[in-house]
């Protein structure tokens, strides 16, 4: 018990120290940076640029300030730096105005729009309780063997992932149920069984952030930078038809690690079943609001899962049409003073800052720079495909031990994993497929708890330790990159996407 309190206390004082001071070794590392001769083939404002995004990383990393702080900072050092450095096209400095509007441009996004767009209906969800009844309708059929309760949330987690495009707000509905069931079955929160299902309930929801397109941010960064940048727009039928059998995968081998790993202490839970439906049952009838929002839901899912297949309105439009009608007198189920304050602003503004960051990164020419020096270094130019696939996929693992969000980082990487696979010199590379395959990478975040807000929420409940979730996290982690191999050898292979 002393030592585990040693380690504590070791780790909060780490974790505090780079919380304090982060934000100051961020700065210096930037004024370091940016004083530096210009290299070779690299502008002065790619240069300063290259500065920005590390300084970017650091402050994300350490969250030495917070995200809508960060933001800010981020945009008026760009305004600034970018602002008083030469524009090689004219002769004459950029002009703090251009400057500002690079660090503004991610806002006019129609990616940054469809993020909005999603915590409003994830709002809507938890509001109306929608979200609630699907997880505990699907929980109350499956029975109540301890096995089967594993199994079902596992299913609640893929099948809110259709309907919740926001992974907070999913973890955030199912943490209550498996707590009020866990309180039910009067089983003790720091038993394996608990433990194992809040694990559970977090690492489910970062599997299916690969599987569907809209379940995620970070996944909207992708899909922003490769129609911006690429030309090609991702609809949300060709990603899960790509995506979903690695999800399907991963979420047999969760289930599998979790069930060896920390195998429950009981087989069957007496009385599970009743305990339930007694919570749906209290939920009461379905309600008028919750008809509207599954119908809305049901209808909007269609229309992406159509999209350039019937029609030809992208999922940005649809999304934004159907929160629209949600806060409409009559048809909608929500007023905008209902739940403005229960959407997470602070992840819309990084969101828009992150895509303006990378499309600076783009624009400046440094993600073209850094590219060419991450080639060189480990002589990728003439690579095959499956060998750069390891490489970035084992870097984007590596990487993400220290973020705290996906969104950030894809941000900051995915720019410039696009640029290094324009880069190759082997034939017949697919950028646009290793782009999205290696963005399903930067989803995982299966290790450590402050690798994902949803892992966060899932530790706040005390049902576990963070050597549990590090225990689950490594083996996820290894499949997982052995899946992103056995698929890019063959499924993705035959659909052309490696």
């Amino acid at each position: 018990m002393k030592e585990k309190e040693k380690t504590l206390t070791a780790a909060a004082a780490n974790e505090g120290f780079f919380k304090k001071y982060g934000f100051y070794l961020a700065l210096l590392v930037l004024c370091v940076i940016v004083s530096l001769p210009t290299p070779d083939g690299l502008s002065v404002a790619g240069h300063r640029m290259l500065g920005i995004m590390v300084f970017s990383v650091i402050v994300w990393a350490t969250t030495a300030i917070s995200y809508p702080v960060s933001a800010g900072v981020i945009i008026a050092l760009m305004a600034l730096l970018i602002g008083f450095a030469p524009n090689p096209a004219t002769g004459k400095i950029f002009g703090t105005a251009a400057g500002l509007a690079m660090g503004l441009k991610g806002f006019s996004s129609t990616a940054f729009c469809l993020v909005g767009a999603a915590l409003f209906l994830a709002a809507a969800m938890t509001k109306t309780g929608l979200d609630k009844r699907i997880a505990l309708t699907v929980l109350s059929k499956l029975g109540t063997k301890s096995n089967h309760v594993v199994i079902g949330v596992i299913c609640c987690g893929f099948i809110l992932s259709f309907f919740v495009p926001s992974t907070t707000a999913r973890v955030a509905c199912l943490v209550p149920i498996v707590l009020g069931m866990i309180s039910a079955f009067g089983v003790p929160l720091n038993s394996r069984f608990a433990g194992m299902l809040m694990i559970t309930v977090a690492q489910v929801d970062s599997v299916w952030n690969v599987g569907i397109k809209t379940a995620a941010a970070q996944n909207m960064v992708a899909v922003n930078f490769i129609r911006t940048q690429l030309g090609v727009d991702i609809s949300w039928m060709d990603w899960f038809i790509a995506a979903a059998p690695f999800a399907i995968l991963m979420s047999f081998a969760l289930y599998h690690v979790m069930m060896f790993l920390m195998p429950p202490e009981i087989k069957e839970i007496p009385g599970g079943k009743e305990t339930v439906k007694k919570l749906l049952a209290d939920m009461g009838k379905i309600t008028t609001n919750e008809i509207k929002l599954l119908v809305i839901s049901i209808c909007l899912l269609i229309l992406w899962t159509t999209e350039k297949k019937l029609h030809v309105i992208d999922t940005s439009t649809t999304t934004m049409v159907a929160i629209t009608l949600l806060m409409l007198p009559k048809i909608g189920v929500m007023q905008w003073n209902e739940v403005v304050n229960k959407i997470n602003w602070g992840t819309v503004v990084l969101f828009g800052v992150g895509i303006s960051l990378g499309s600076a990164l783009l624009s400046t020419k440094a993600a073209t720079w850094l590219a060419n020096v991450i080639v060189s270094t480990f002589d990728l130019a003439d690579s095959t495909t499956l060998t750069v696939l390891a490489i970035m996929a084992l870097f984007l693992i590596i990487v993400h031990m220290g973020f705290a969000s996906a969104a950030g980082l894809a941000s900051a990487i995915i720019p410039i994993i696009i640029s290094v696979l324009q880069q190759l010199k082997t034939p017949g590379v697919n950028v646009i497929g290793m782009t999205m395959i290696l963005q399903y990478v930067v989803s995982f975040g299966f290790i450590l708890p402050v690798n994902a807000p949803q892992n966060m929420i899932a530790y706040g409940t005390n049902t576990f330790e963070v050597r549990d979730f590090v225990r689950s996290g490594i083996p996820l982690t290894l499949i997982g990159f052995a899946l992103i191999m056995l698929l890019g050898s063959t499924y993705w292979k035959w659909l052309g996407l490696v």
